[in-house]
């Protein structure tokens, strides 16, 4: 017979922020604003709404992290690995994708437009995968 616990039904339930959902309508806003400013280049792209996207994203991204350093009882060790880990990947992606647009020649205020979006997508896509795997974890 083996000796597994198995978590009780209201911990797997247990009401938590809505975090990961806030960090995805982050990168869901970064991506359109990315899209928007592609789809102009290597021409100059109107920046009002990309900036506009790009402010959402980050509020949205900053809420996420206020909810969940506010949190106890959760499982941060495997937050903690699951985050780093997956921030490794999406900074080698986001570098990649930061080259193209450069070697594309974008310049000026739409490139550094680009590069607040790719931080945004590099932080908010390891948010979401780190806290939907802590959230069903022991907690520490």
């Amino acid at each position: 017979m083996s000796a597994v616990t198995t978590p009780e039904a209201h911990d797997v339930d247990r009401a938590f922020p809505p975090i990961g959902w806030l960090s995805t309508i982050a990168l869901a806003s970064v991506v359109i604003g990315g899209i928007l400013l592609a789809s102009y280049a290597p021409k100059v792209a109107p920046r009002g709404l990309a900036t506009g996207l790009l402010v959402v994203g980050v509020v949205l991204l900053a809420t996420s992290w206020v909810l969940l350093i506010r949190l106890r009882d959760f499982a941060w060790t495997t937050f903690r690995k699951v985050f780093r880990w997956a921030l490794l990947a999406y900074v080698i992606t986001s570098a990649m994708i930061e080259l193209a647009f450069v070697r594309d020649h974008m310049r000026g205020s739409s490139l550094v437009i680009v590069t607040l979006m790719l931080v945004v997508f590099a932080l908010s896509v390891p948010t979401t995968i780190a806290f939907t795997t802590a959230r069903f974890a022991e907690p520490d």
